[in-house]
């Protein structure tokens, strides 16, 4: 290998590892982006970009249960083939639209259930759920992004999907101290739809306040064009008037 081609590969390698960092809790590792941090809320784990503004972009929510009765690849196929009933911001029920029918995806030697939604969790967002199952616990991981910034985030989305790890033991659900477990009795990914932070869904009124205002500032400066040409347009009338009238 050429002296070239090995500065390259030290290059891109050490880009791609100082750019990620690798998550771990109880039951799944990933490599997420070193700008993003994960923290626990109850039983649920909530990671966002440190910046103020990716925060309110995207998400990536994880939780895991006890596996009961609900929980099978044929279950978590027929939820997710199906448009999944949203509570929108005005109190009306909307439906998801299946962007990705559900499909088996093995990753690091685990299956997992991989489906694509918008507005199944949060109104105007892409939702992704991987669902897998291991032994007595049953995982799911959601990724969710804007539809304004869907494609900004895919990639490095696509880099955490890749990275998962199921490292959950055999006596997890046995040992709570070992990490927060939703009951066997519960639907899996039954507090996704709370632990979606606050300022996501404040984030679309914000934009929608902004746009409104910047219409109402664009209507503006058209109405006031328009008036400046007819101002201009009554002078050089009065001017052509007065030329004939000769004053």
């Amino acid at each position: 290998m050429s002296l070239l081609k090995t500065i390259i590969l030290v290059v891109l390698f050490s880009a791609s590892t100082t750019n990620a960092r690798t998550f771990k809790n109880a039951y799944i590792s990933f490599e997420i982006l070193d700008t993003w941090k994960c923290k626990l809320e109850q039983t649920e784990w909530v990671c966002r970009s440190e910046d103020l503004q990716e925060s309110k972009e995207a998400v990536i929510i994880l939780t895991a249960k006890e596996k009961g009765p609900s929980d099978s690849f044929p279950i978590y196929t027929e939820h997710l083939v199906k448009p999944i009933a949203l509570n929108s911001k005005t109190g009306a029920t909307i439906m998801s639209s299946v962007t990705m029918p559900p499909r088996i995806e093995l990753i690091n030697n685990q299956s997992w259930i991989d489906s694509l939604h918008t507005n199944s969790e949060v109104q105007n967002y892409f939702t992704r759920y991987l669902a897998t199952i291991k032994d007595q616990i049953a995982i799911l991981v959601t990724f969710s992004a804007h539809n304004k910034y869907y494609t900004k985030h895919q990639s490095h989305f696509m880099d955490t999907v890749k990275s998962l790890r199921v490292i959950a033991t055999k006596d997890l659900s046995s040992r709570p101290d070992l990490g927060p477990l939703r009951g066997s009795n519960e639907r899996l990914g039954q507090g996704i739809g709370e632990a979606i932070p606050s300022d996501l869904l404040m984030a679309e009124d914000e934009s929608l306040n902004k746009g409104g205002a910047n219409s109402l500032l664009s209507n503006e400066y058209v109405m006031g064009g328009l008036l400046l040409l007819l101002t201009i347009a009554a002078y050089i009338g009065f001017k052509i008037y007065q030329k004939k009238k000769g004053l």
